[in-house]
């Protein structure tokens, strides 16, 4: 089942997500690889895809686990909350309708 993970940071996580971003990101291309990937991707703090010094407000992941449990695990293991970009994560199953 898809489950999406909705996190959101801390003010001024922007040093903090790029010092963990490569981390963060390998475990992304792990399920992309696994085919467990639906979407990923930061919320940008300014109406543009390149906010620079706003950085971000928190990010979105979209993917395919056996459980809610196991959603919830994998959004804890994730780098960004041991180098303290997220303030908190929300994991809930998810249905695409469309397209």
């Amino acid at each position: 089942m898809l489950y999406m993970i909705y996190s959101t940071d801390v003010e001024n996580s922007l040093q903090k997500r790029l010092a963990a971003r490569p981390a963060h990101l390998a475990r992304l291309d792990e399920l992309a690889q696994q085919q467990r990937l639906f979407a990923a991707g930061p919320l940008p703090a300014i109406d543009s895809p390149d906010p620079g010094e706003a950085g971000f407000t928190g990010s979105l992941v979209i993917a395919e686990f056996d459980s809610l449990t196991q959603a919830q695990a994998w959004a804890a293991e994730d780098p960004y909350i041991a180098a303290g970009v997220y303030a908190n994560s929300v994991v809930k199953p998810y249905k695409k309708v469309l397209p």
